[in-house]
């Protein structure tokens, strides 16, 4: 039987420890990851697919742009990523093991809008490298 849940506003917002874009705003994200310089990006891990970036790191090392939201690692539940100004109204440990349970991976960045899982176990160090191969993975979107 699925569990029914809503998203709330958190009270507090969290510390981020992820930025976290879609479509155009993580176009903006990636430009931003590109003009960094190398001491700063070193300090920052990156995964993407068709739809998402998400750069992980300090709060003071995260890129800020038009359109980016933050998301934080969860202590309640490890493994799990949520937004910074979002949260389950379930308790959030059981949300986490059930989640990890179902995708077999972890970290999973639960997201809102739109709702997805993200697997986050695929962050690499942002590099010039890694940067290529996102935007290769993104030349046929």
């Amino acid at each position: 039987m699925a569990v029914q849940w809503q998203w709330q506003a958190r009270q507090e917002a969290a510390l981020p420890q992820a930025a976290v874009a879609w479509g155009e705003a993580a176009v903006r994200l990636f430009e931003r990851l590109e003009q960094m310089a190398e001491a700063h990006a070193a300090r920052l891990q990156a995964t993407a697919n068709r739809d998402v970036l998400v750069v992980t790191g300090p709060a003071e090392a995260l890129p800020w742009v038009d359109g980016v939201e933050y998301a934080c690692a969860e202590a309640a539940a490890p493994g799990l990523w949520l937004p910074t100004s979002w949260a389950p109204d379930v308790p959030l440990d059981l949300l986490g093991q059930a989640l990890l349970a179902r995708f077999s991976r972890a970290p999973l960045l639960l997201w809102h809008a739109p709702a997805v899982v993200v697997p986050l176990d695929r962050c690499l160090p942002v590099t010039a490298q890694h940067l290529q191969r996102i935007k290769d993975g993104w030349a046929g979107r």
